[in-house]
């Protein structure tokens, strides 16, 4: 008989739940422990707390000299700047060159950081100065002190890499999910679909809408997890790359799309454009959904939505 079994573990600094569905326990906890495997071997790549990560090698020649990477890593960038193309620089994944150094969302902010310093890291983030070679296999930062990151599509490349494994290995079902970035195929043991919730951004563990889905990703963007309160006002764990500011307004964006990877990629650029900018990018791209609550709690949705 057809059972769930699932594993969480933490992983890129993020709780990962993996489930698959088999008929044999002892099969289905070797499944789990490979995709693990998978998802620990891409945190070491893209991951800017070691030394020695791809990542890392990457910034730390920033302005100096192209740094020799992976297929998988070349290729990740190069979709990365495809994106920025799409969102008008809206997702920017040099924009390591500001984050931590003044929005430390885990700390007791008291104050907002120096507007003119941001202006002056402000110039760093530039997607046109991450410079790829193909032929080479190569990537170089033009600006000494440029950095990337993949805040904005690590996790959801994480969960489309763990079901390729996890397919791949002969699993018919099964879902990974990244902290509300996640992947679906196939069907629940009882041969349903999934039923995926929507959190309410005023209650994460209440979600406010439920959707049937089989072989389709969602991912959620939402500053009710992360922000810190000053004078009063409410700033998110979103920075706009093109300000250096954290975002407010919108509460929350879920993209729903095939991919899990586009789907975290689309969920922080749409937060930054606002409602009425990011819904009309979504409409024009096929097979991608959004649902957006603002600080109103309105809800807004792309054209093709249908969510009960």
């Amino acid at each position: 008989m057809m059972k769930e079994f699932r594993k969480t573990q933490r992983l890129m600094g993020n709780q990962f739940e993996i489930t698959v569905v088999d008929t044999n326990e002892t099969v289905a906890k070797e499944h789990l422990e490979a995709a693990v495997l998978e998802i620990q071997r891409i945190e070491n790549l893209l991951t800017t707390f070691r030394e020695e990560s791809q990542t890392n090698q990457i910034n730390q020649n920033a302005g100096m000299k192209p740094v020799k990477v992976d297929p998988e890593v070349f290729n990740l960038i190069e979709r990365s700047l495809r994106i920025s193309k799409i969102t008008d620089g809206y997702f920017d994944i040099s924009y390591g060159s500001i984050d931590r150094k003044f929005w430390n969302f885990d700390r007791e902010m008291k104050e907002l950081p120096d507007p003119e310093m941001i202006k002056e890291h402000l110039k760093l983030v530039n997607y046109h100065n991450i410079l790829l070679n193909r032929e080479d296999s190569t990537v170089f930062l033009k600006e000494k002190g440029m950095r990337i990151g993949f805040g904005g599509i690590g996790k959801g490349y994480a969960a489309e890499m763990g079901k390729r494994l996890l397919i791949n290995r002969g699993v018919k079902s099964g879902v990974v999910n990244a902290s509300g970035d996640l992947t679906t195929w196939g069907n629940q043991a009882d041969g349903k679909p999934w039923t995926i919730g929507i959190s309410d951004p005023d209650n994460a563990r209440l979600p406010f809408s439920y959707m049937n889905i089989s072989n389709i990703s969602v991912a959620t963007s939402g500053n009710y997890e992360k922000f810190v309160s000053i004078g009063g006002k409410k700033y998110s764990h979103t920075i706009n790359p093109k300000t250096g500011m954290p975002v407010s307004g919108i509460k929350s964006v879920t993209i729903i799309c095939p991919n899990a990877e586009i789907a975290d990629a689309l969920a922080t650029p749409v937060t930054i454009m606002g409602t009425e900018k990011g819904i009309g990018m979504i409409d024009q791209i096929q097979q991608v959904e959004c649902i957006i609550i603002d600080d109103e709690n309105h809800i807004y949705s792309s054209k093709n939505i249908n969510f009960k």
